[in-house]
């Protein structure tokens, strides 16, 4: 499989919101270790993930962005499957229902969306608000590999790695990745100091990553699950902020942590959150890669569409 497309004038894409913290908050199902795709057989969840993910494609169609849809397999991986007492094979089971119900979700769209990609979703190994320093490359590539694996058995066009808070996590899921065949991005989280959790600030970080992993570097880098006031100072000028193409803010300054643990909905501003991401798409044209992370939904998404202004996007190859 080729690299994703590079960045391409007319062309912008759009994520999905943050799911998890609408599906518990708004329409109330509970997520075992944070877990989304579990809420596969559940038919009520099911209906309103279709519905979420309807109107999500809905503000995609209106503003001519390509979507990127993913978004239930985040913590689809060994050892939080073990947490939830699923076996390897009902792990993989899932992760292909997970991609299935996108495409299905987004059929009827074909008419008016010329090119839907579909992702698959990493998260971290660990806790992802935790100082996990222990992990190595190796390890890293060894463990998310298996993921990968499934993944390119599904057919993805790409995979997104959320919420990664160390440069060799990072360094060994881009190398699993390109072991795989599948085009990566990798999403730091960044805290008001401009740094990951780590320590290294996110230059510092995109930097070393694409120096430890060499031909296996990722396709782009993003940010998620900050708000605009705490990462944008960390774009500081330079040819490493040309790898940062997506931006997927949280809706609200609260703790991080907290937003998956608060017990209701930290919304925030959708039309100021809106202005916030188009302000810094306009400063930073190479970014062209936005959606929502947690308290975001389809108000947030509207938002920055509209004013990021609407853009007709080149055919693509559609997964079948």
């Amino acid at each position: 499989m080729t690299g994703f497309p590079a960045s391409t004038a007319g062309v912008r894409y759009l994520t999905e919101g943050g799911q998890e913290t609408e599906i518990m908050y708004k329409h109330g199902h509970e997520l075992a270790e944070f877990a989304l795709f579990p809420l596969l057989d559940s038919p009520a969840a099911v209906a309103d993930l279709t519905d979420m993910y309807t109107r999500y494609l809905q503000v995609a169609a209106q503003h001519g962005f390509v979507p990127l849809m993913g978004g239930l397999d985040y913590r689809a991986s060994p050892d939080w499957a073990g947490k939830l007492g699923i076996s390897p094979e009902g792990l993989a089971e899932y992760q292909h229902r997970s991609i299935a119900f996108l495409r299905d979700v987004a059929r009827p769209f074909q008419d008016s969306i010329p090119s839907v990609l579909y992702v698959g979703v990493l998260g971290p190994r660990g806790d992802a608000y935790g100082e996990d320093r222990e992990i190595t490359a190796a390890e890293a590539e060894d463990y998310h590999g298996v993921q990968l694996e499934t993944l390119h058995d599904a057919g993805v066009d790409l995979v997104s790695a959320l919420t990664f808070n160390n440069v060799p996590e990072a360094v060994g899921v881009a190398r699993a990745a390109a072991r795989v065949g599948l085009p990566i991005s990798v999403s730091f989280m960044v805290d008001t100091s401009g740094r990951i959790l780590t320590g290294p600030t996110l230059r510092e970080a995109v930097e070393a990553v694409d120096a430890e992993a060499g031909t296996s570097r990722p396709d782009f880098y993003g940010i998620n699950c900050s708000h605009p006031t705490e990462f944008a100072p960390a774009l500081t000028p330079g040819a490493w902020l040309e790898r940062v193409r997506m931006l997927r803010p949280n809706a609200s300054t609260t703790d991080k942590q907290s937003l998956c643990t608060i017990g209701h909905l930290e919304s925030g501003d959708p039309e100021e959150l809106g202005g916030q991401l188009a302000d810094l798409v306009r400063q930073n044209p190479h970014v062209d890669v936005v959606g929502g992370c947690c308290g975001t939904w389809v108000d947030h998404l509207e938002a920055a569409a509209a004013r990021i202004g609407a853009r007709q996007p080149r055919p693509a190859t559609r997964s079948s």
